[in-house]
């Protein structure tokens, strides 16, 4: 069986300095693997080449068995990620945000996704509005008012207070149970061996 996340020997370095070194793994439709290591050993790094919006130096991130390309509709439609620099549309209020993630990816579930995260209260507030707690739910509420074969989340936990990690382990397990693929980053032992089927292990280089 093909896996729906394969990456083979990606290789990256910034200015002569390695930062991810050969690094393989694969993740099957229904598992979760969690990128480990301590502070700039490149967990950010890799998830960025895994999702296309950084370069690598060398090897393969495969999905599908296809070489992933950032700017094919094909994976634009599969993967759905939150990563350290998402950004929100600073002018549509929550619910516009989500309506049109929705639209543009050919979901639905708004209400319902909103109501499982809380945020029914701030619905018609602007991003800018938001406590950082509620900014991280509707980043992570954007990923599932969508379709997703592929999560890809760096530190989904981060800015979470403890009610909001303990619904995300449940969530991120439904999703496994659905058949989505899981790619996460976390500093949070509970969640990691409450999610996670394997882990890959980085190094104490890079950034």
């Amino acid at each position: 069986m093909t896996a729906v996340l394969e990456v083979r020997r990606l290789v990256k370095a910034y200015g002569g300095l390695t930062v991810l070194s050969e690094v393989s793994f694969a993740v099957g439709a229904g598992e979760a693997a969690a990128v480990v290591g301590p502070n700039g050993a490149g967990k950010s790094t890799l998830l960025h080449c895994v999702v296309g919006s950084t370069e690598a130096d060398a090897g393969a991130v495969l999905l599908d068995g296809v070489v992933l390309r950032e700017s094919s509709p094909v994976v634009r439609a599969a993967v759905a990620s939150v990563l350290d620099d998402f950004d929100f549309f600073p002018d549509l209020a929550v619910i516009e945000h989500l309506d049109l993630y929705a639209h543009a990816h050919g979901g639905g579930e708004v209400d319902e996704v909103m109501a499982e995260l809380g945020l029914d209260a701030v619905a018609n507030q602007l991003p800018a509005t938001l406590s950082s707690g509620q900014r991280r739910r509707l980043a992570l509420a954007s990923c599932f008012v969508r379709p997703r074969r592929l999560l890809v989340l760096d530190e989904p936990e981060q800015r979470l207070d403890a009610a909001g990690r303990e619904w995300l382990g449940r969530r991120l397990k439904a999703e496994k149970d659905a058949g989505v693929a899981v790619l996460l980053a976390t500093h949070d032992p509970v969640l990691r061996d409450a999610v996670a089927d394997r882990h890959v292990e980085l190094g104490t280089t890079g950034a």
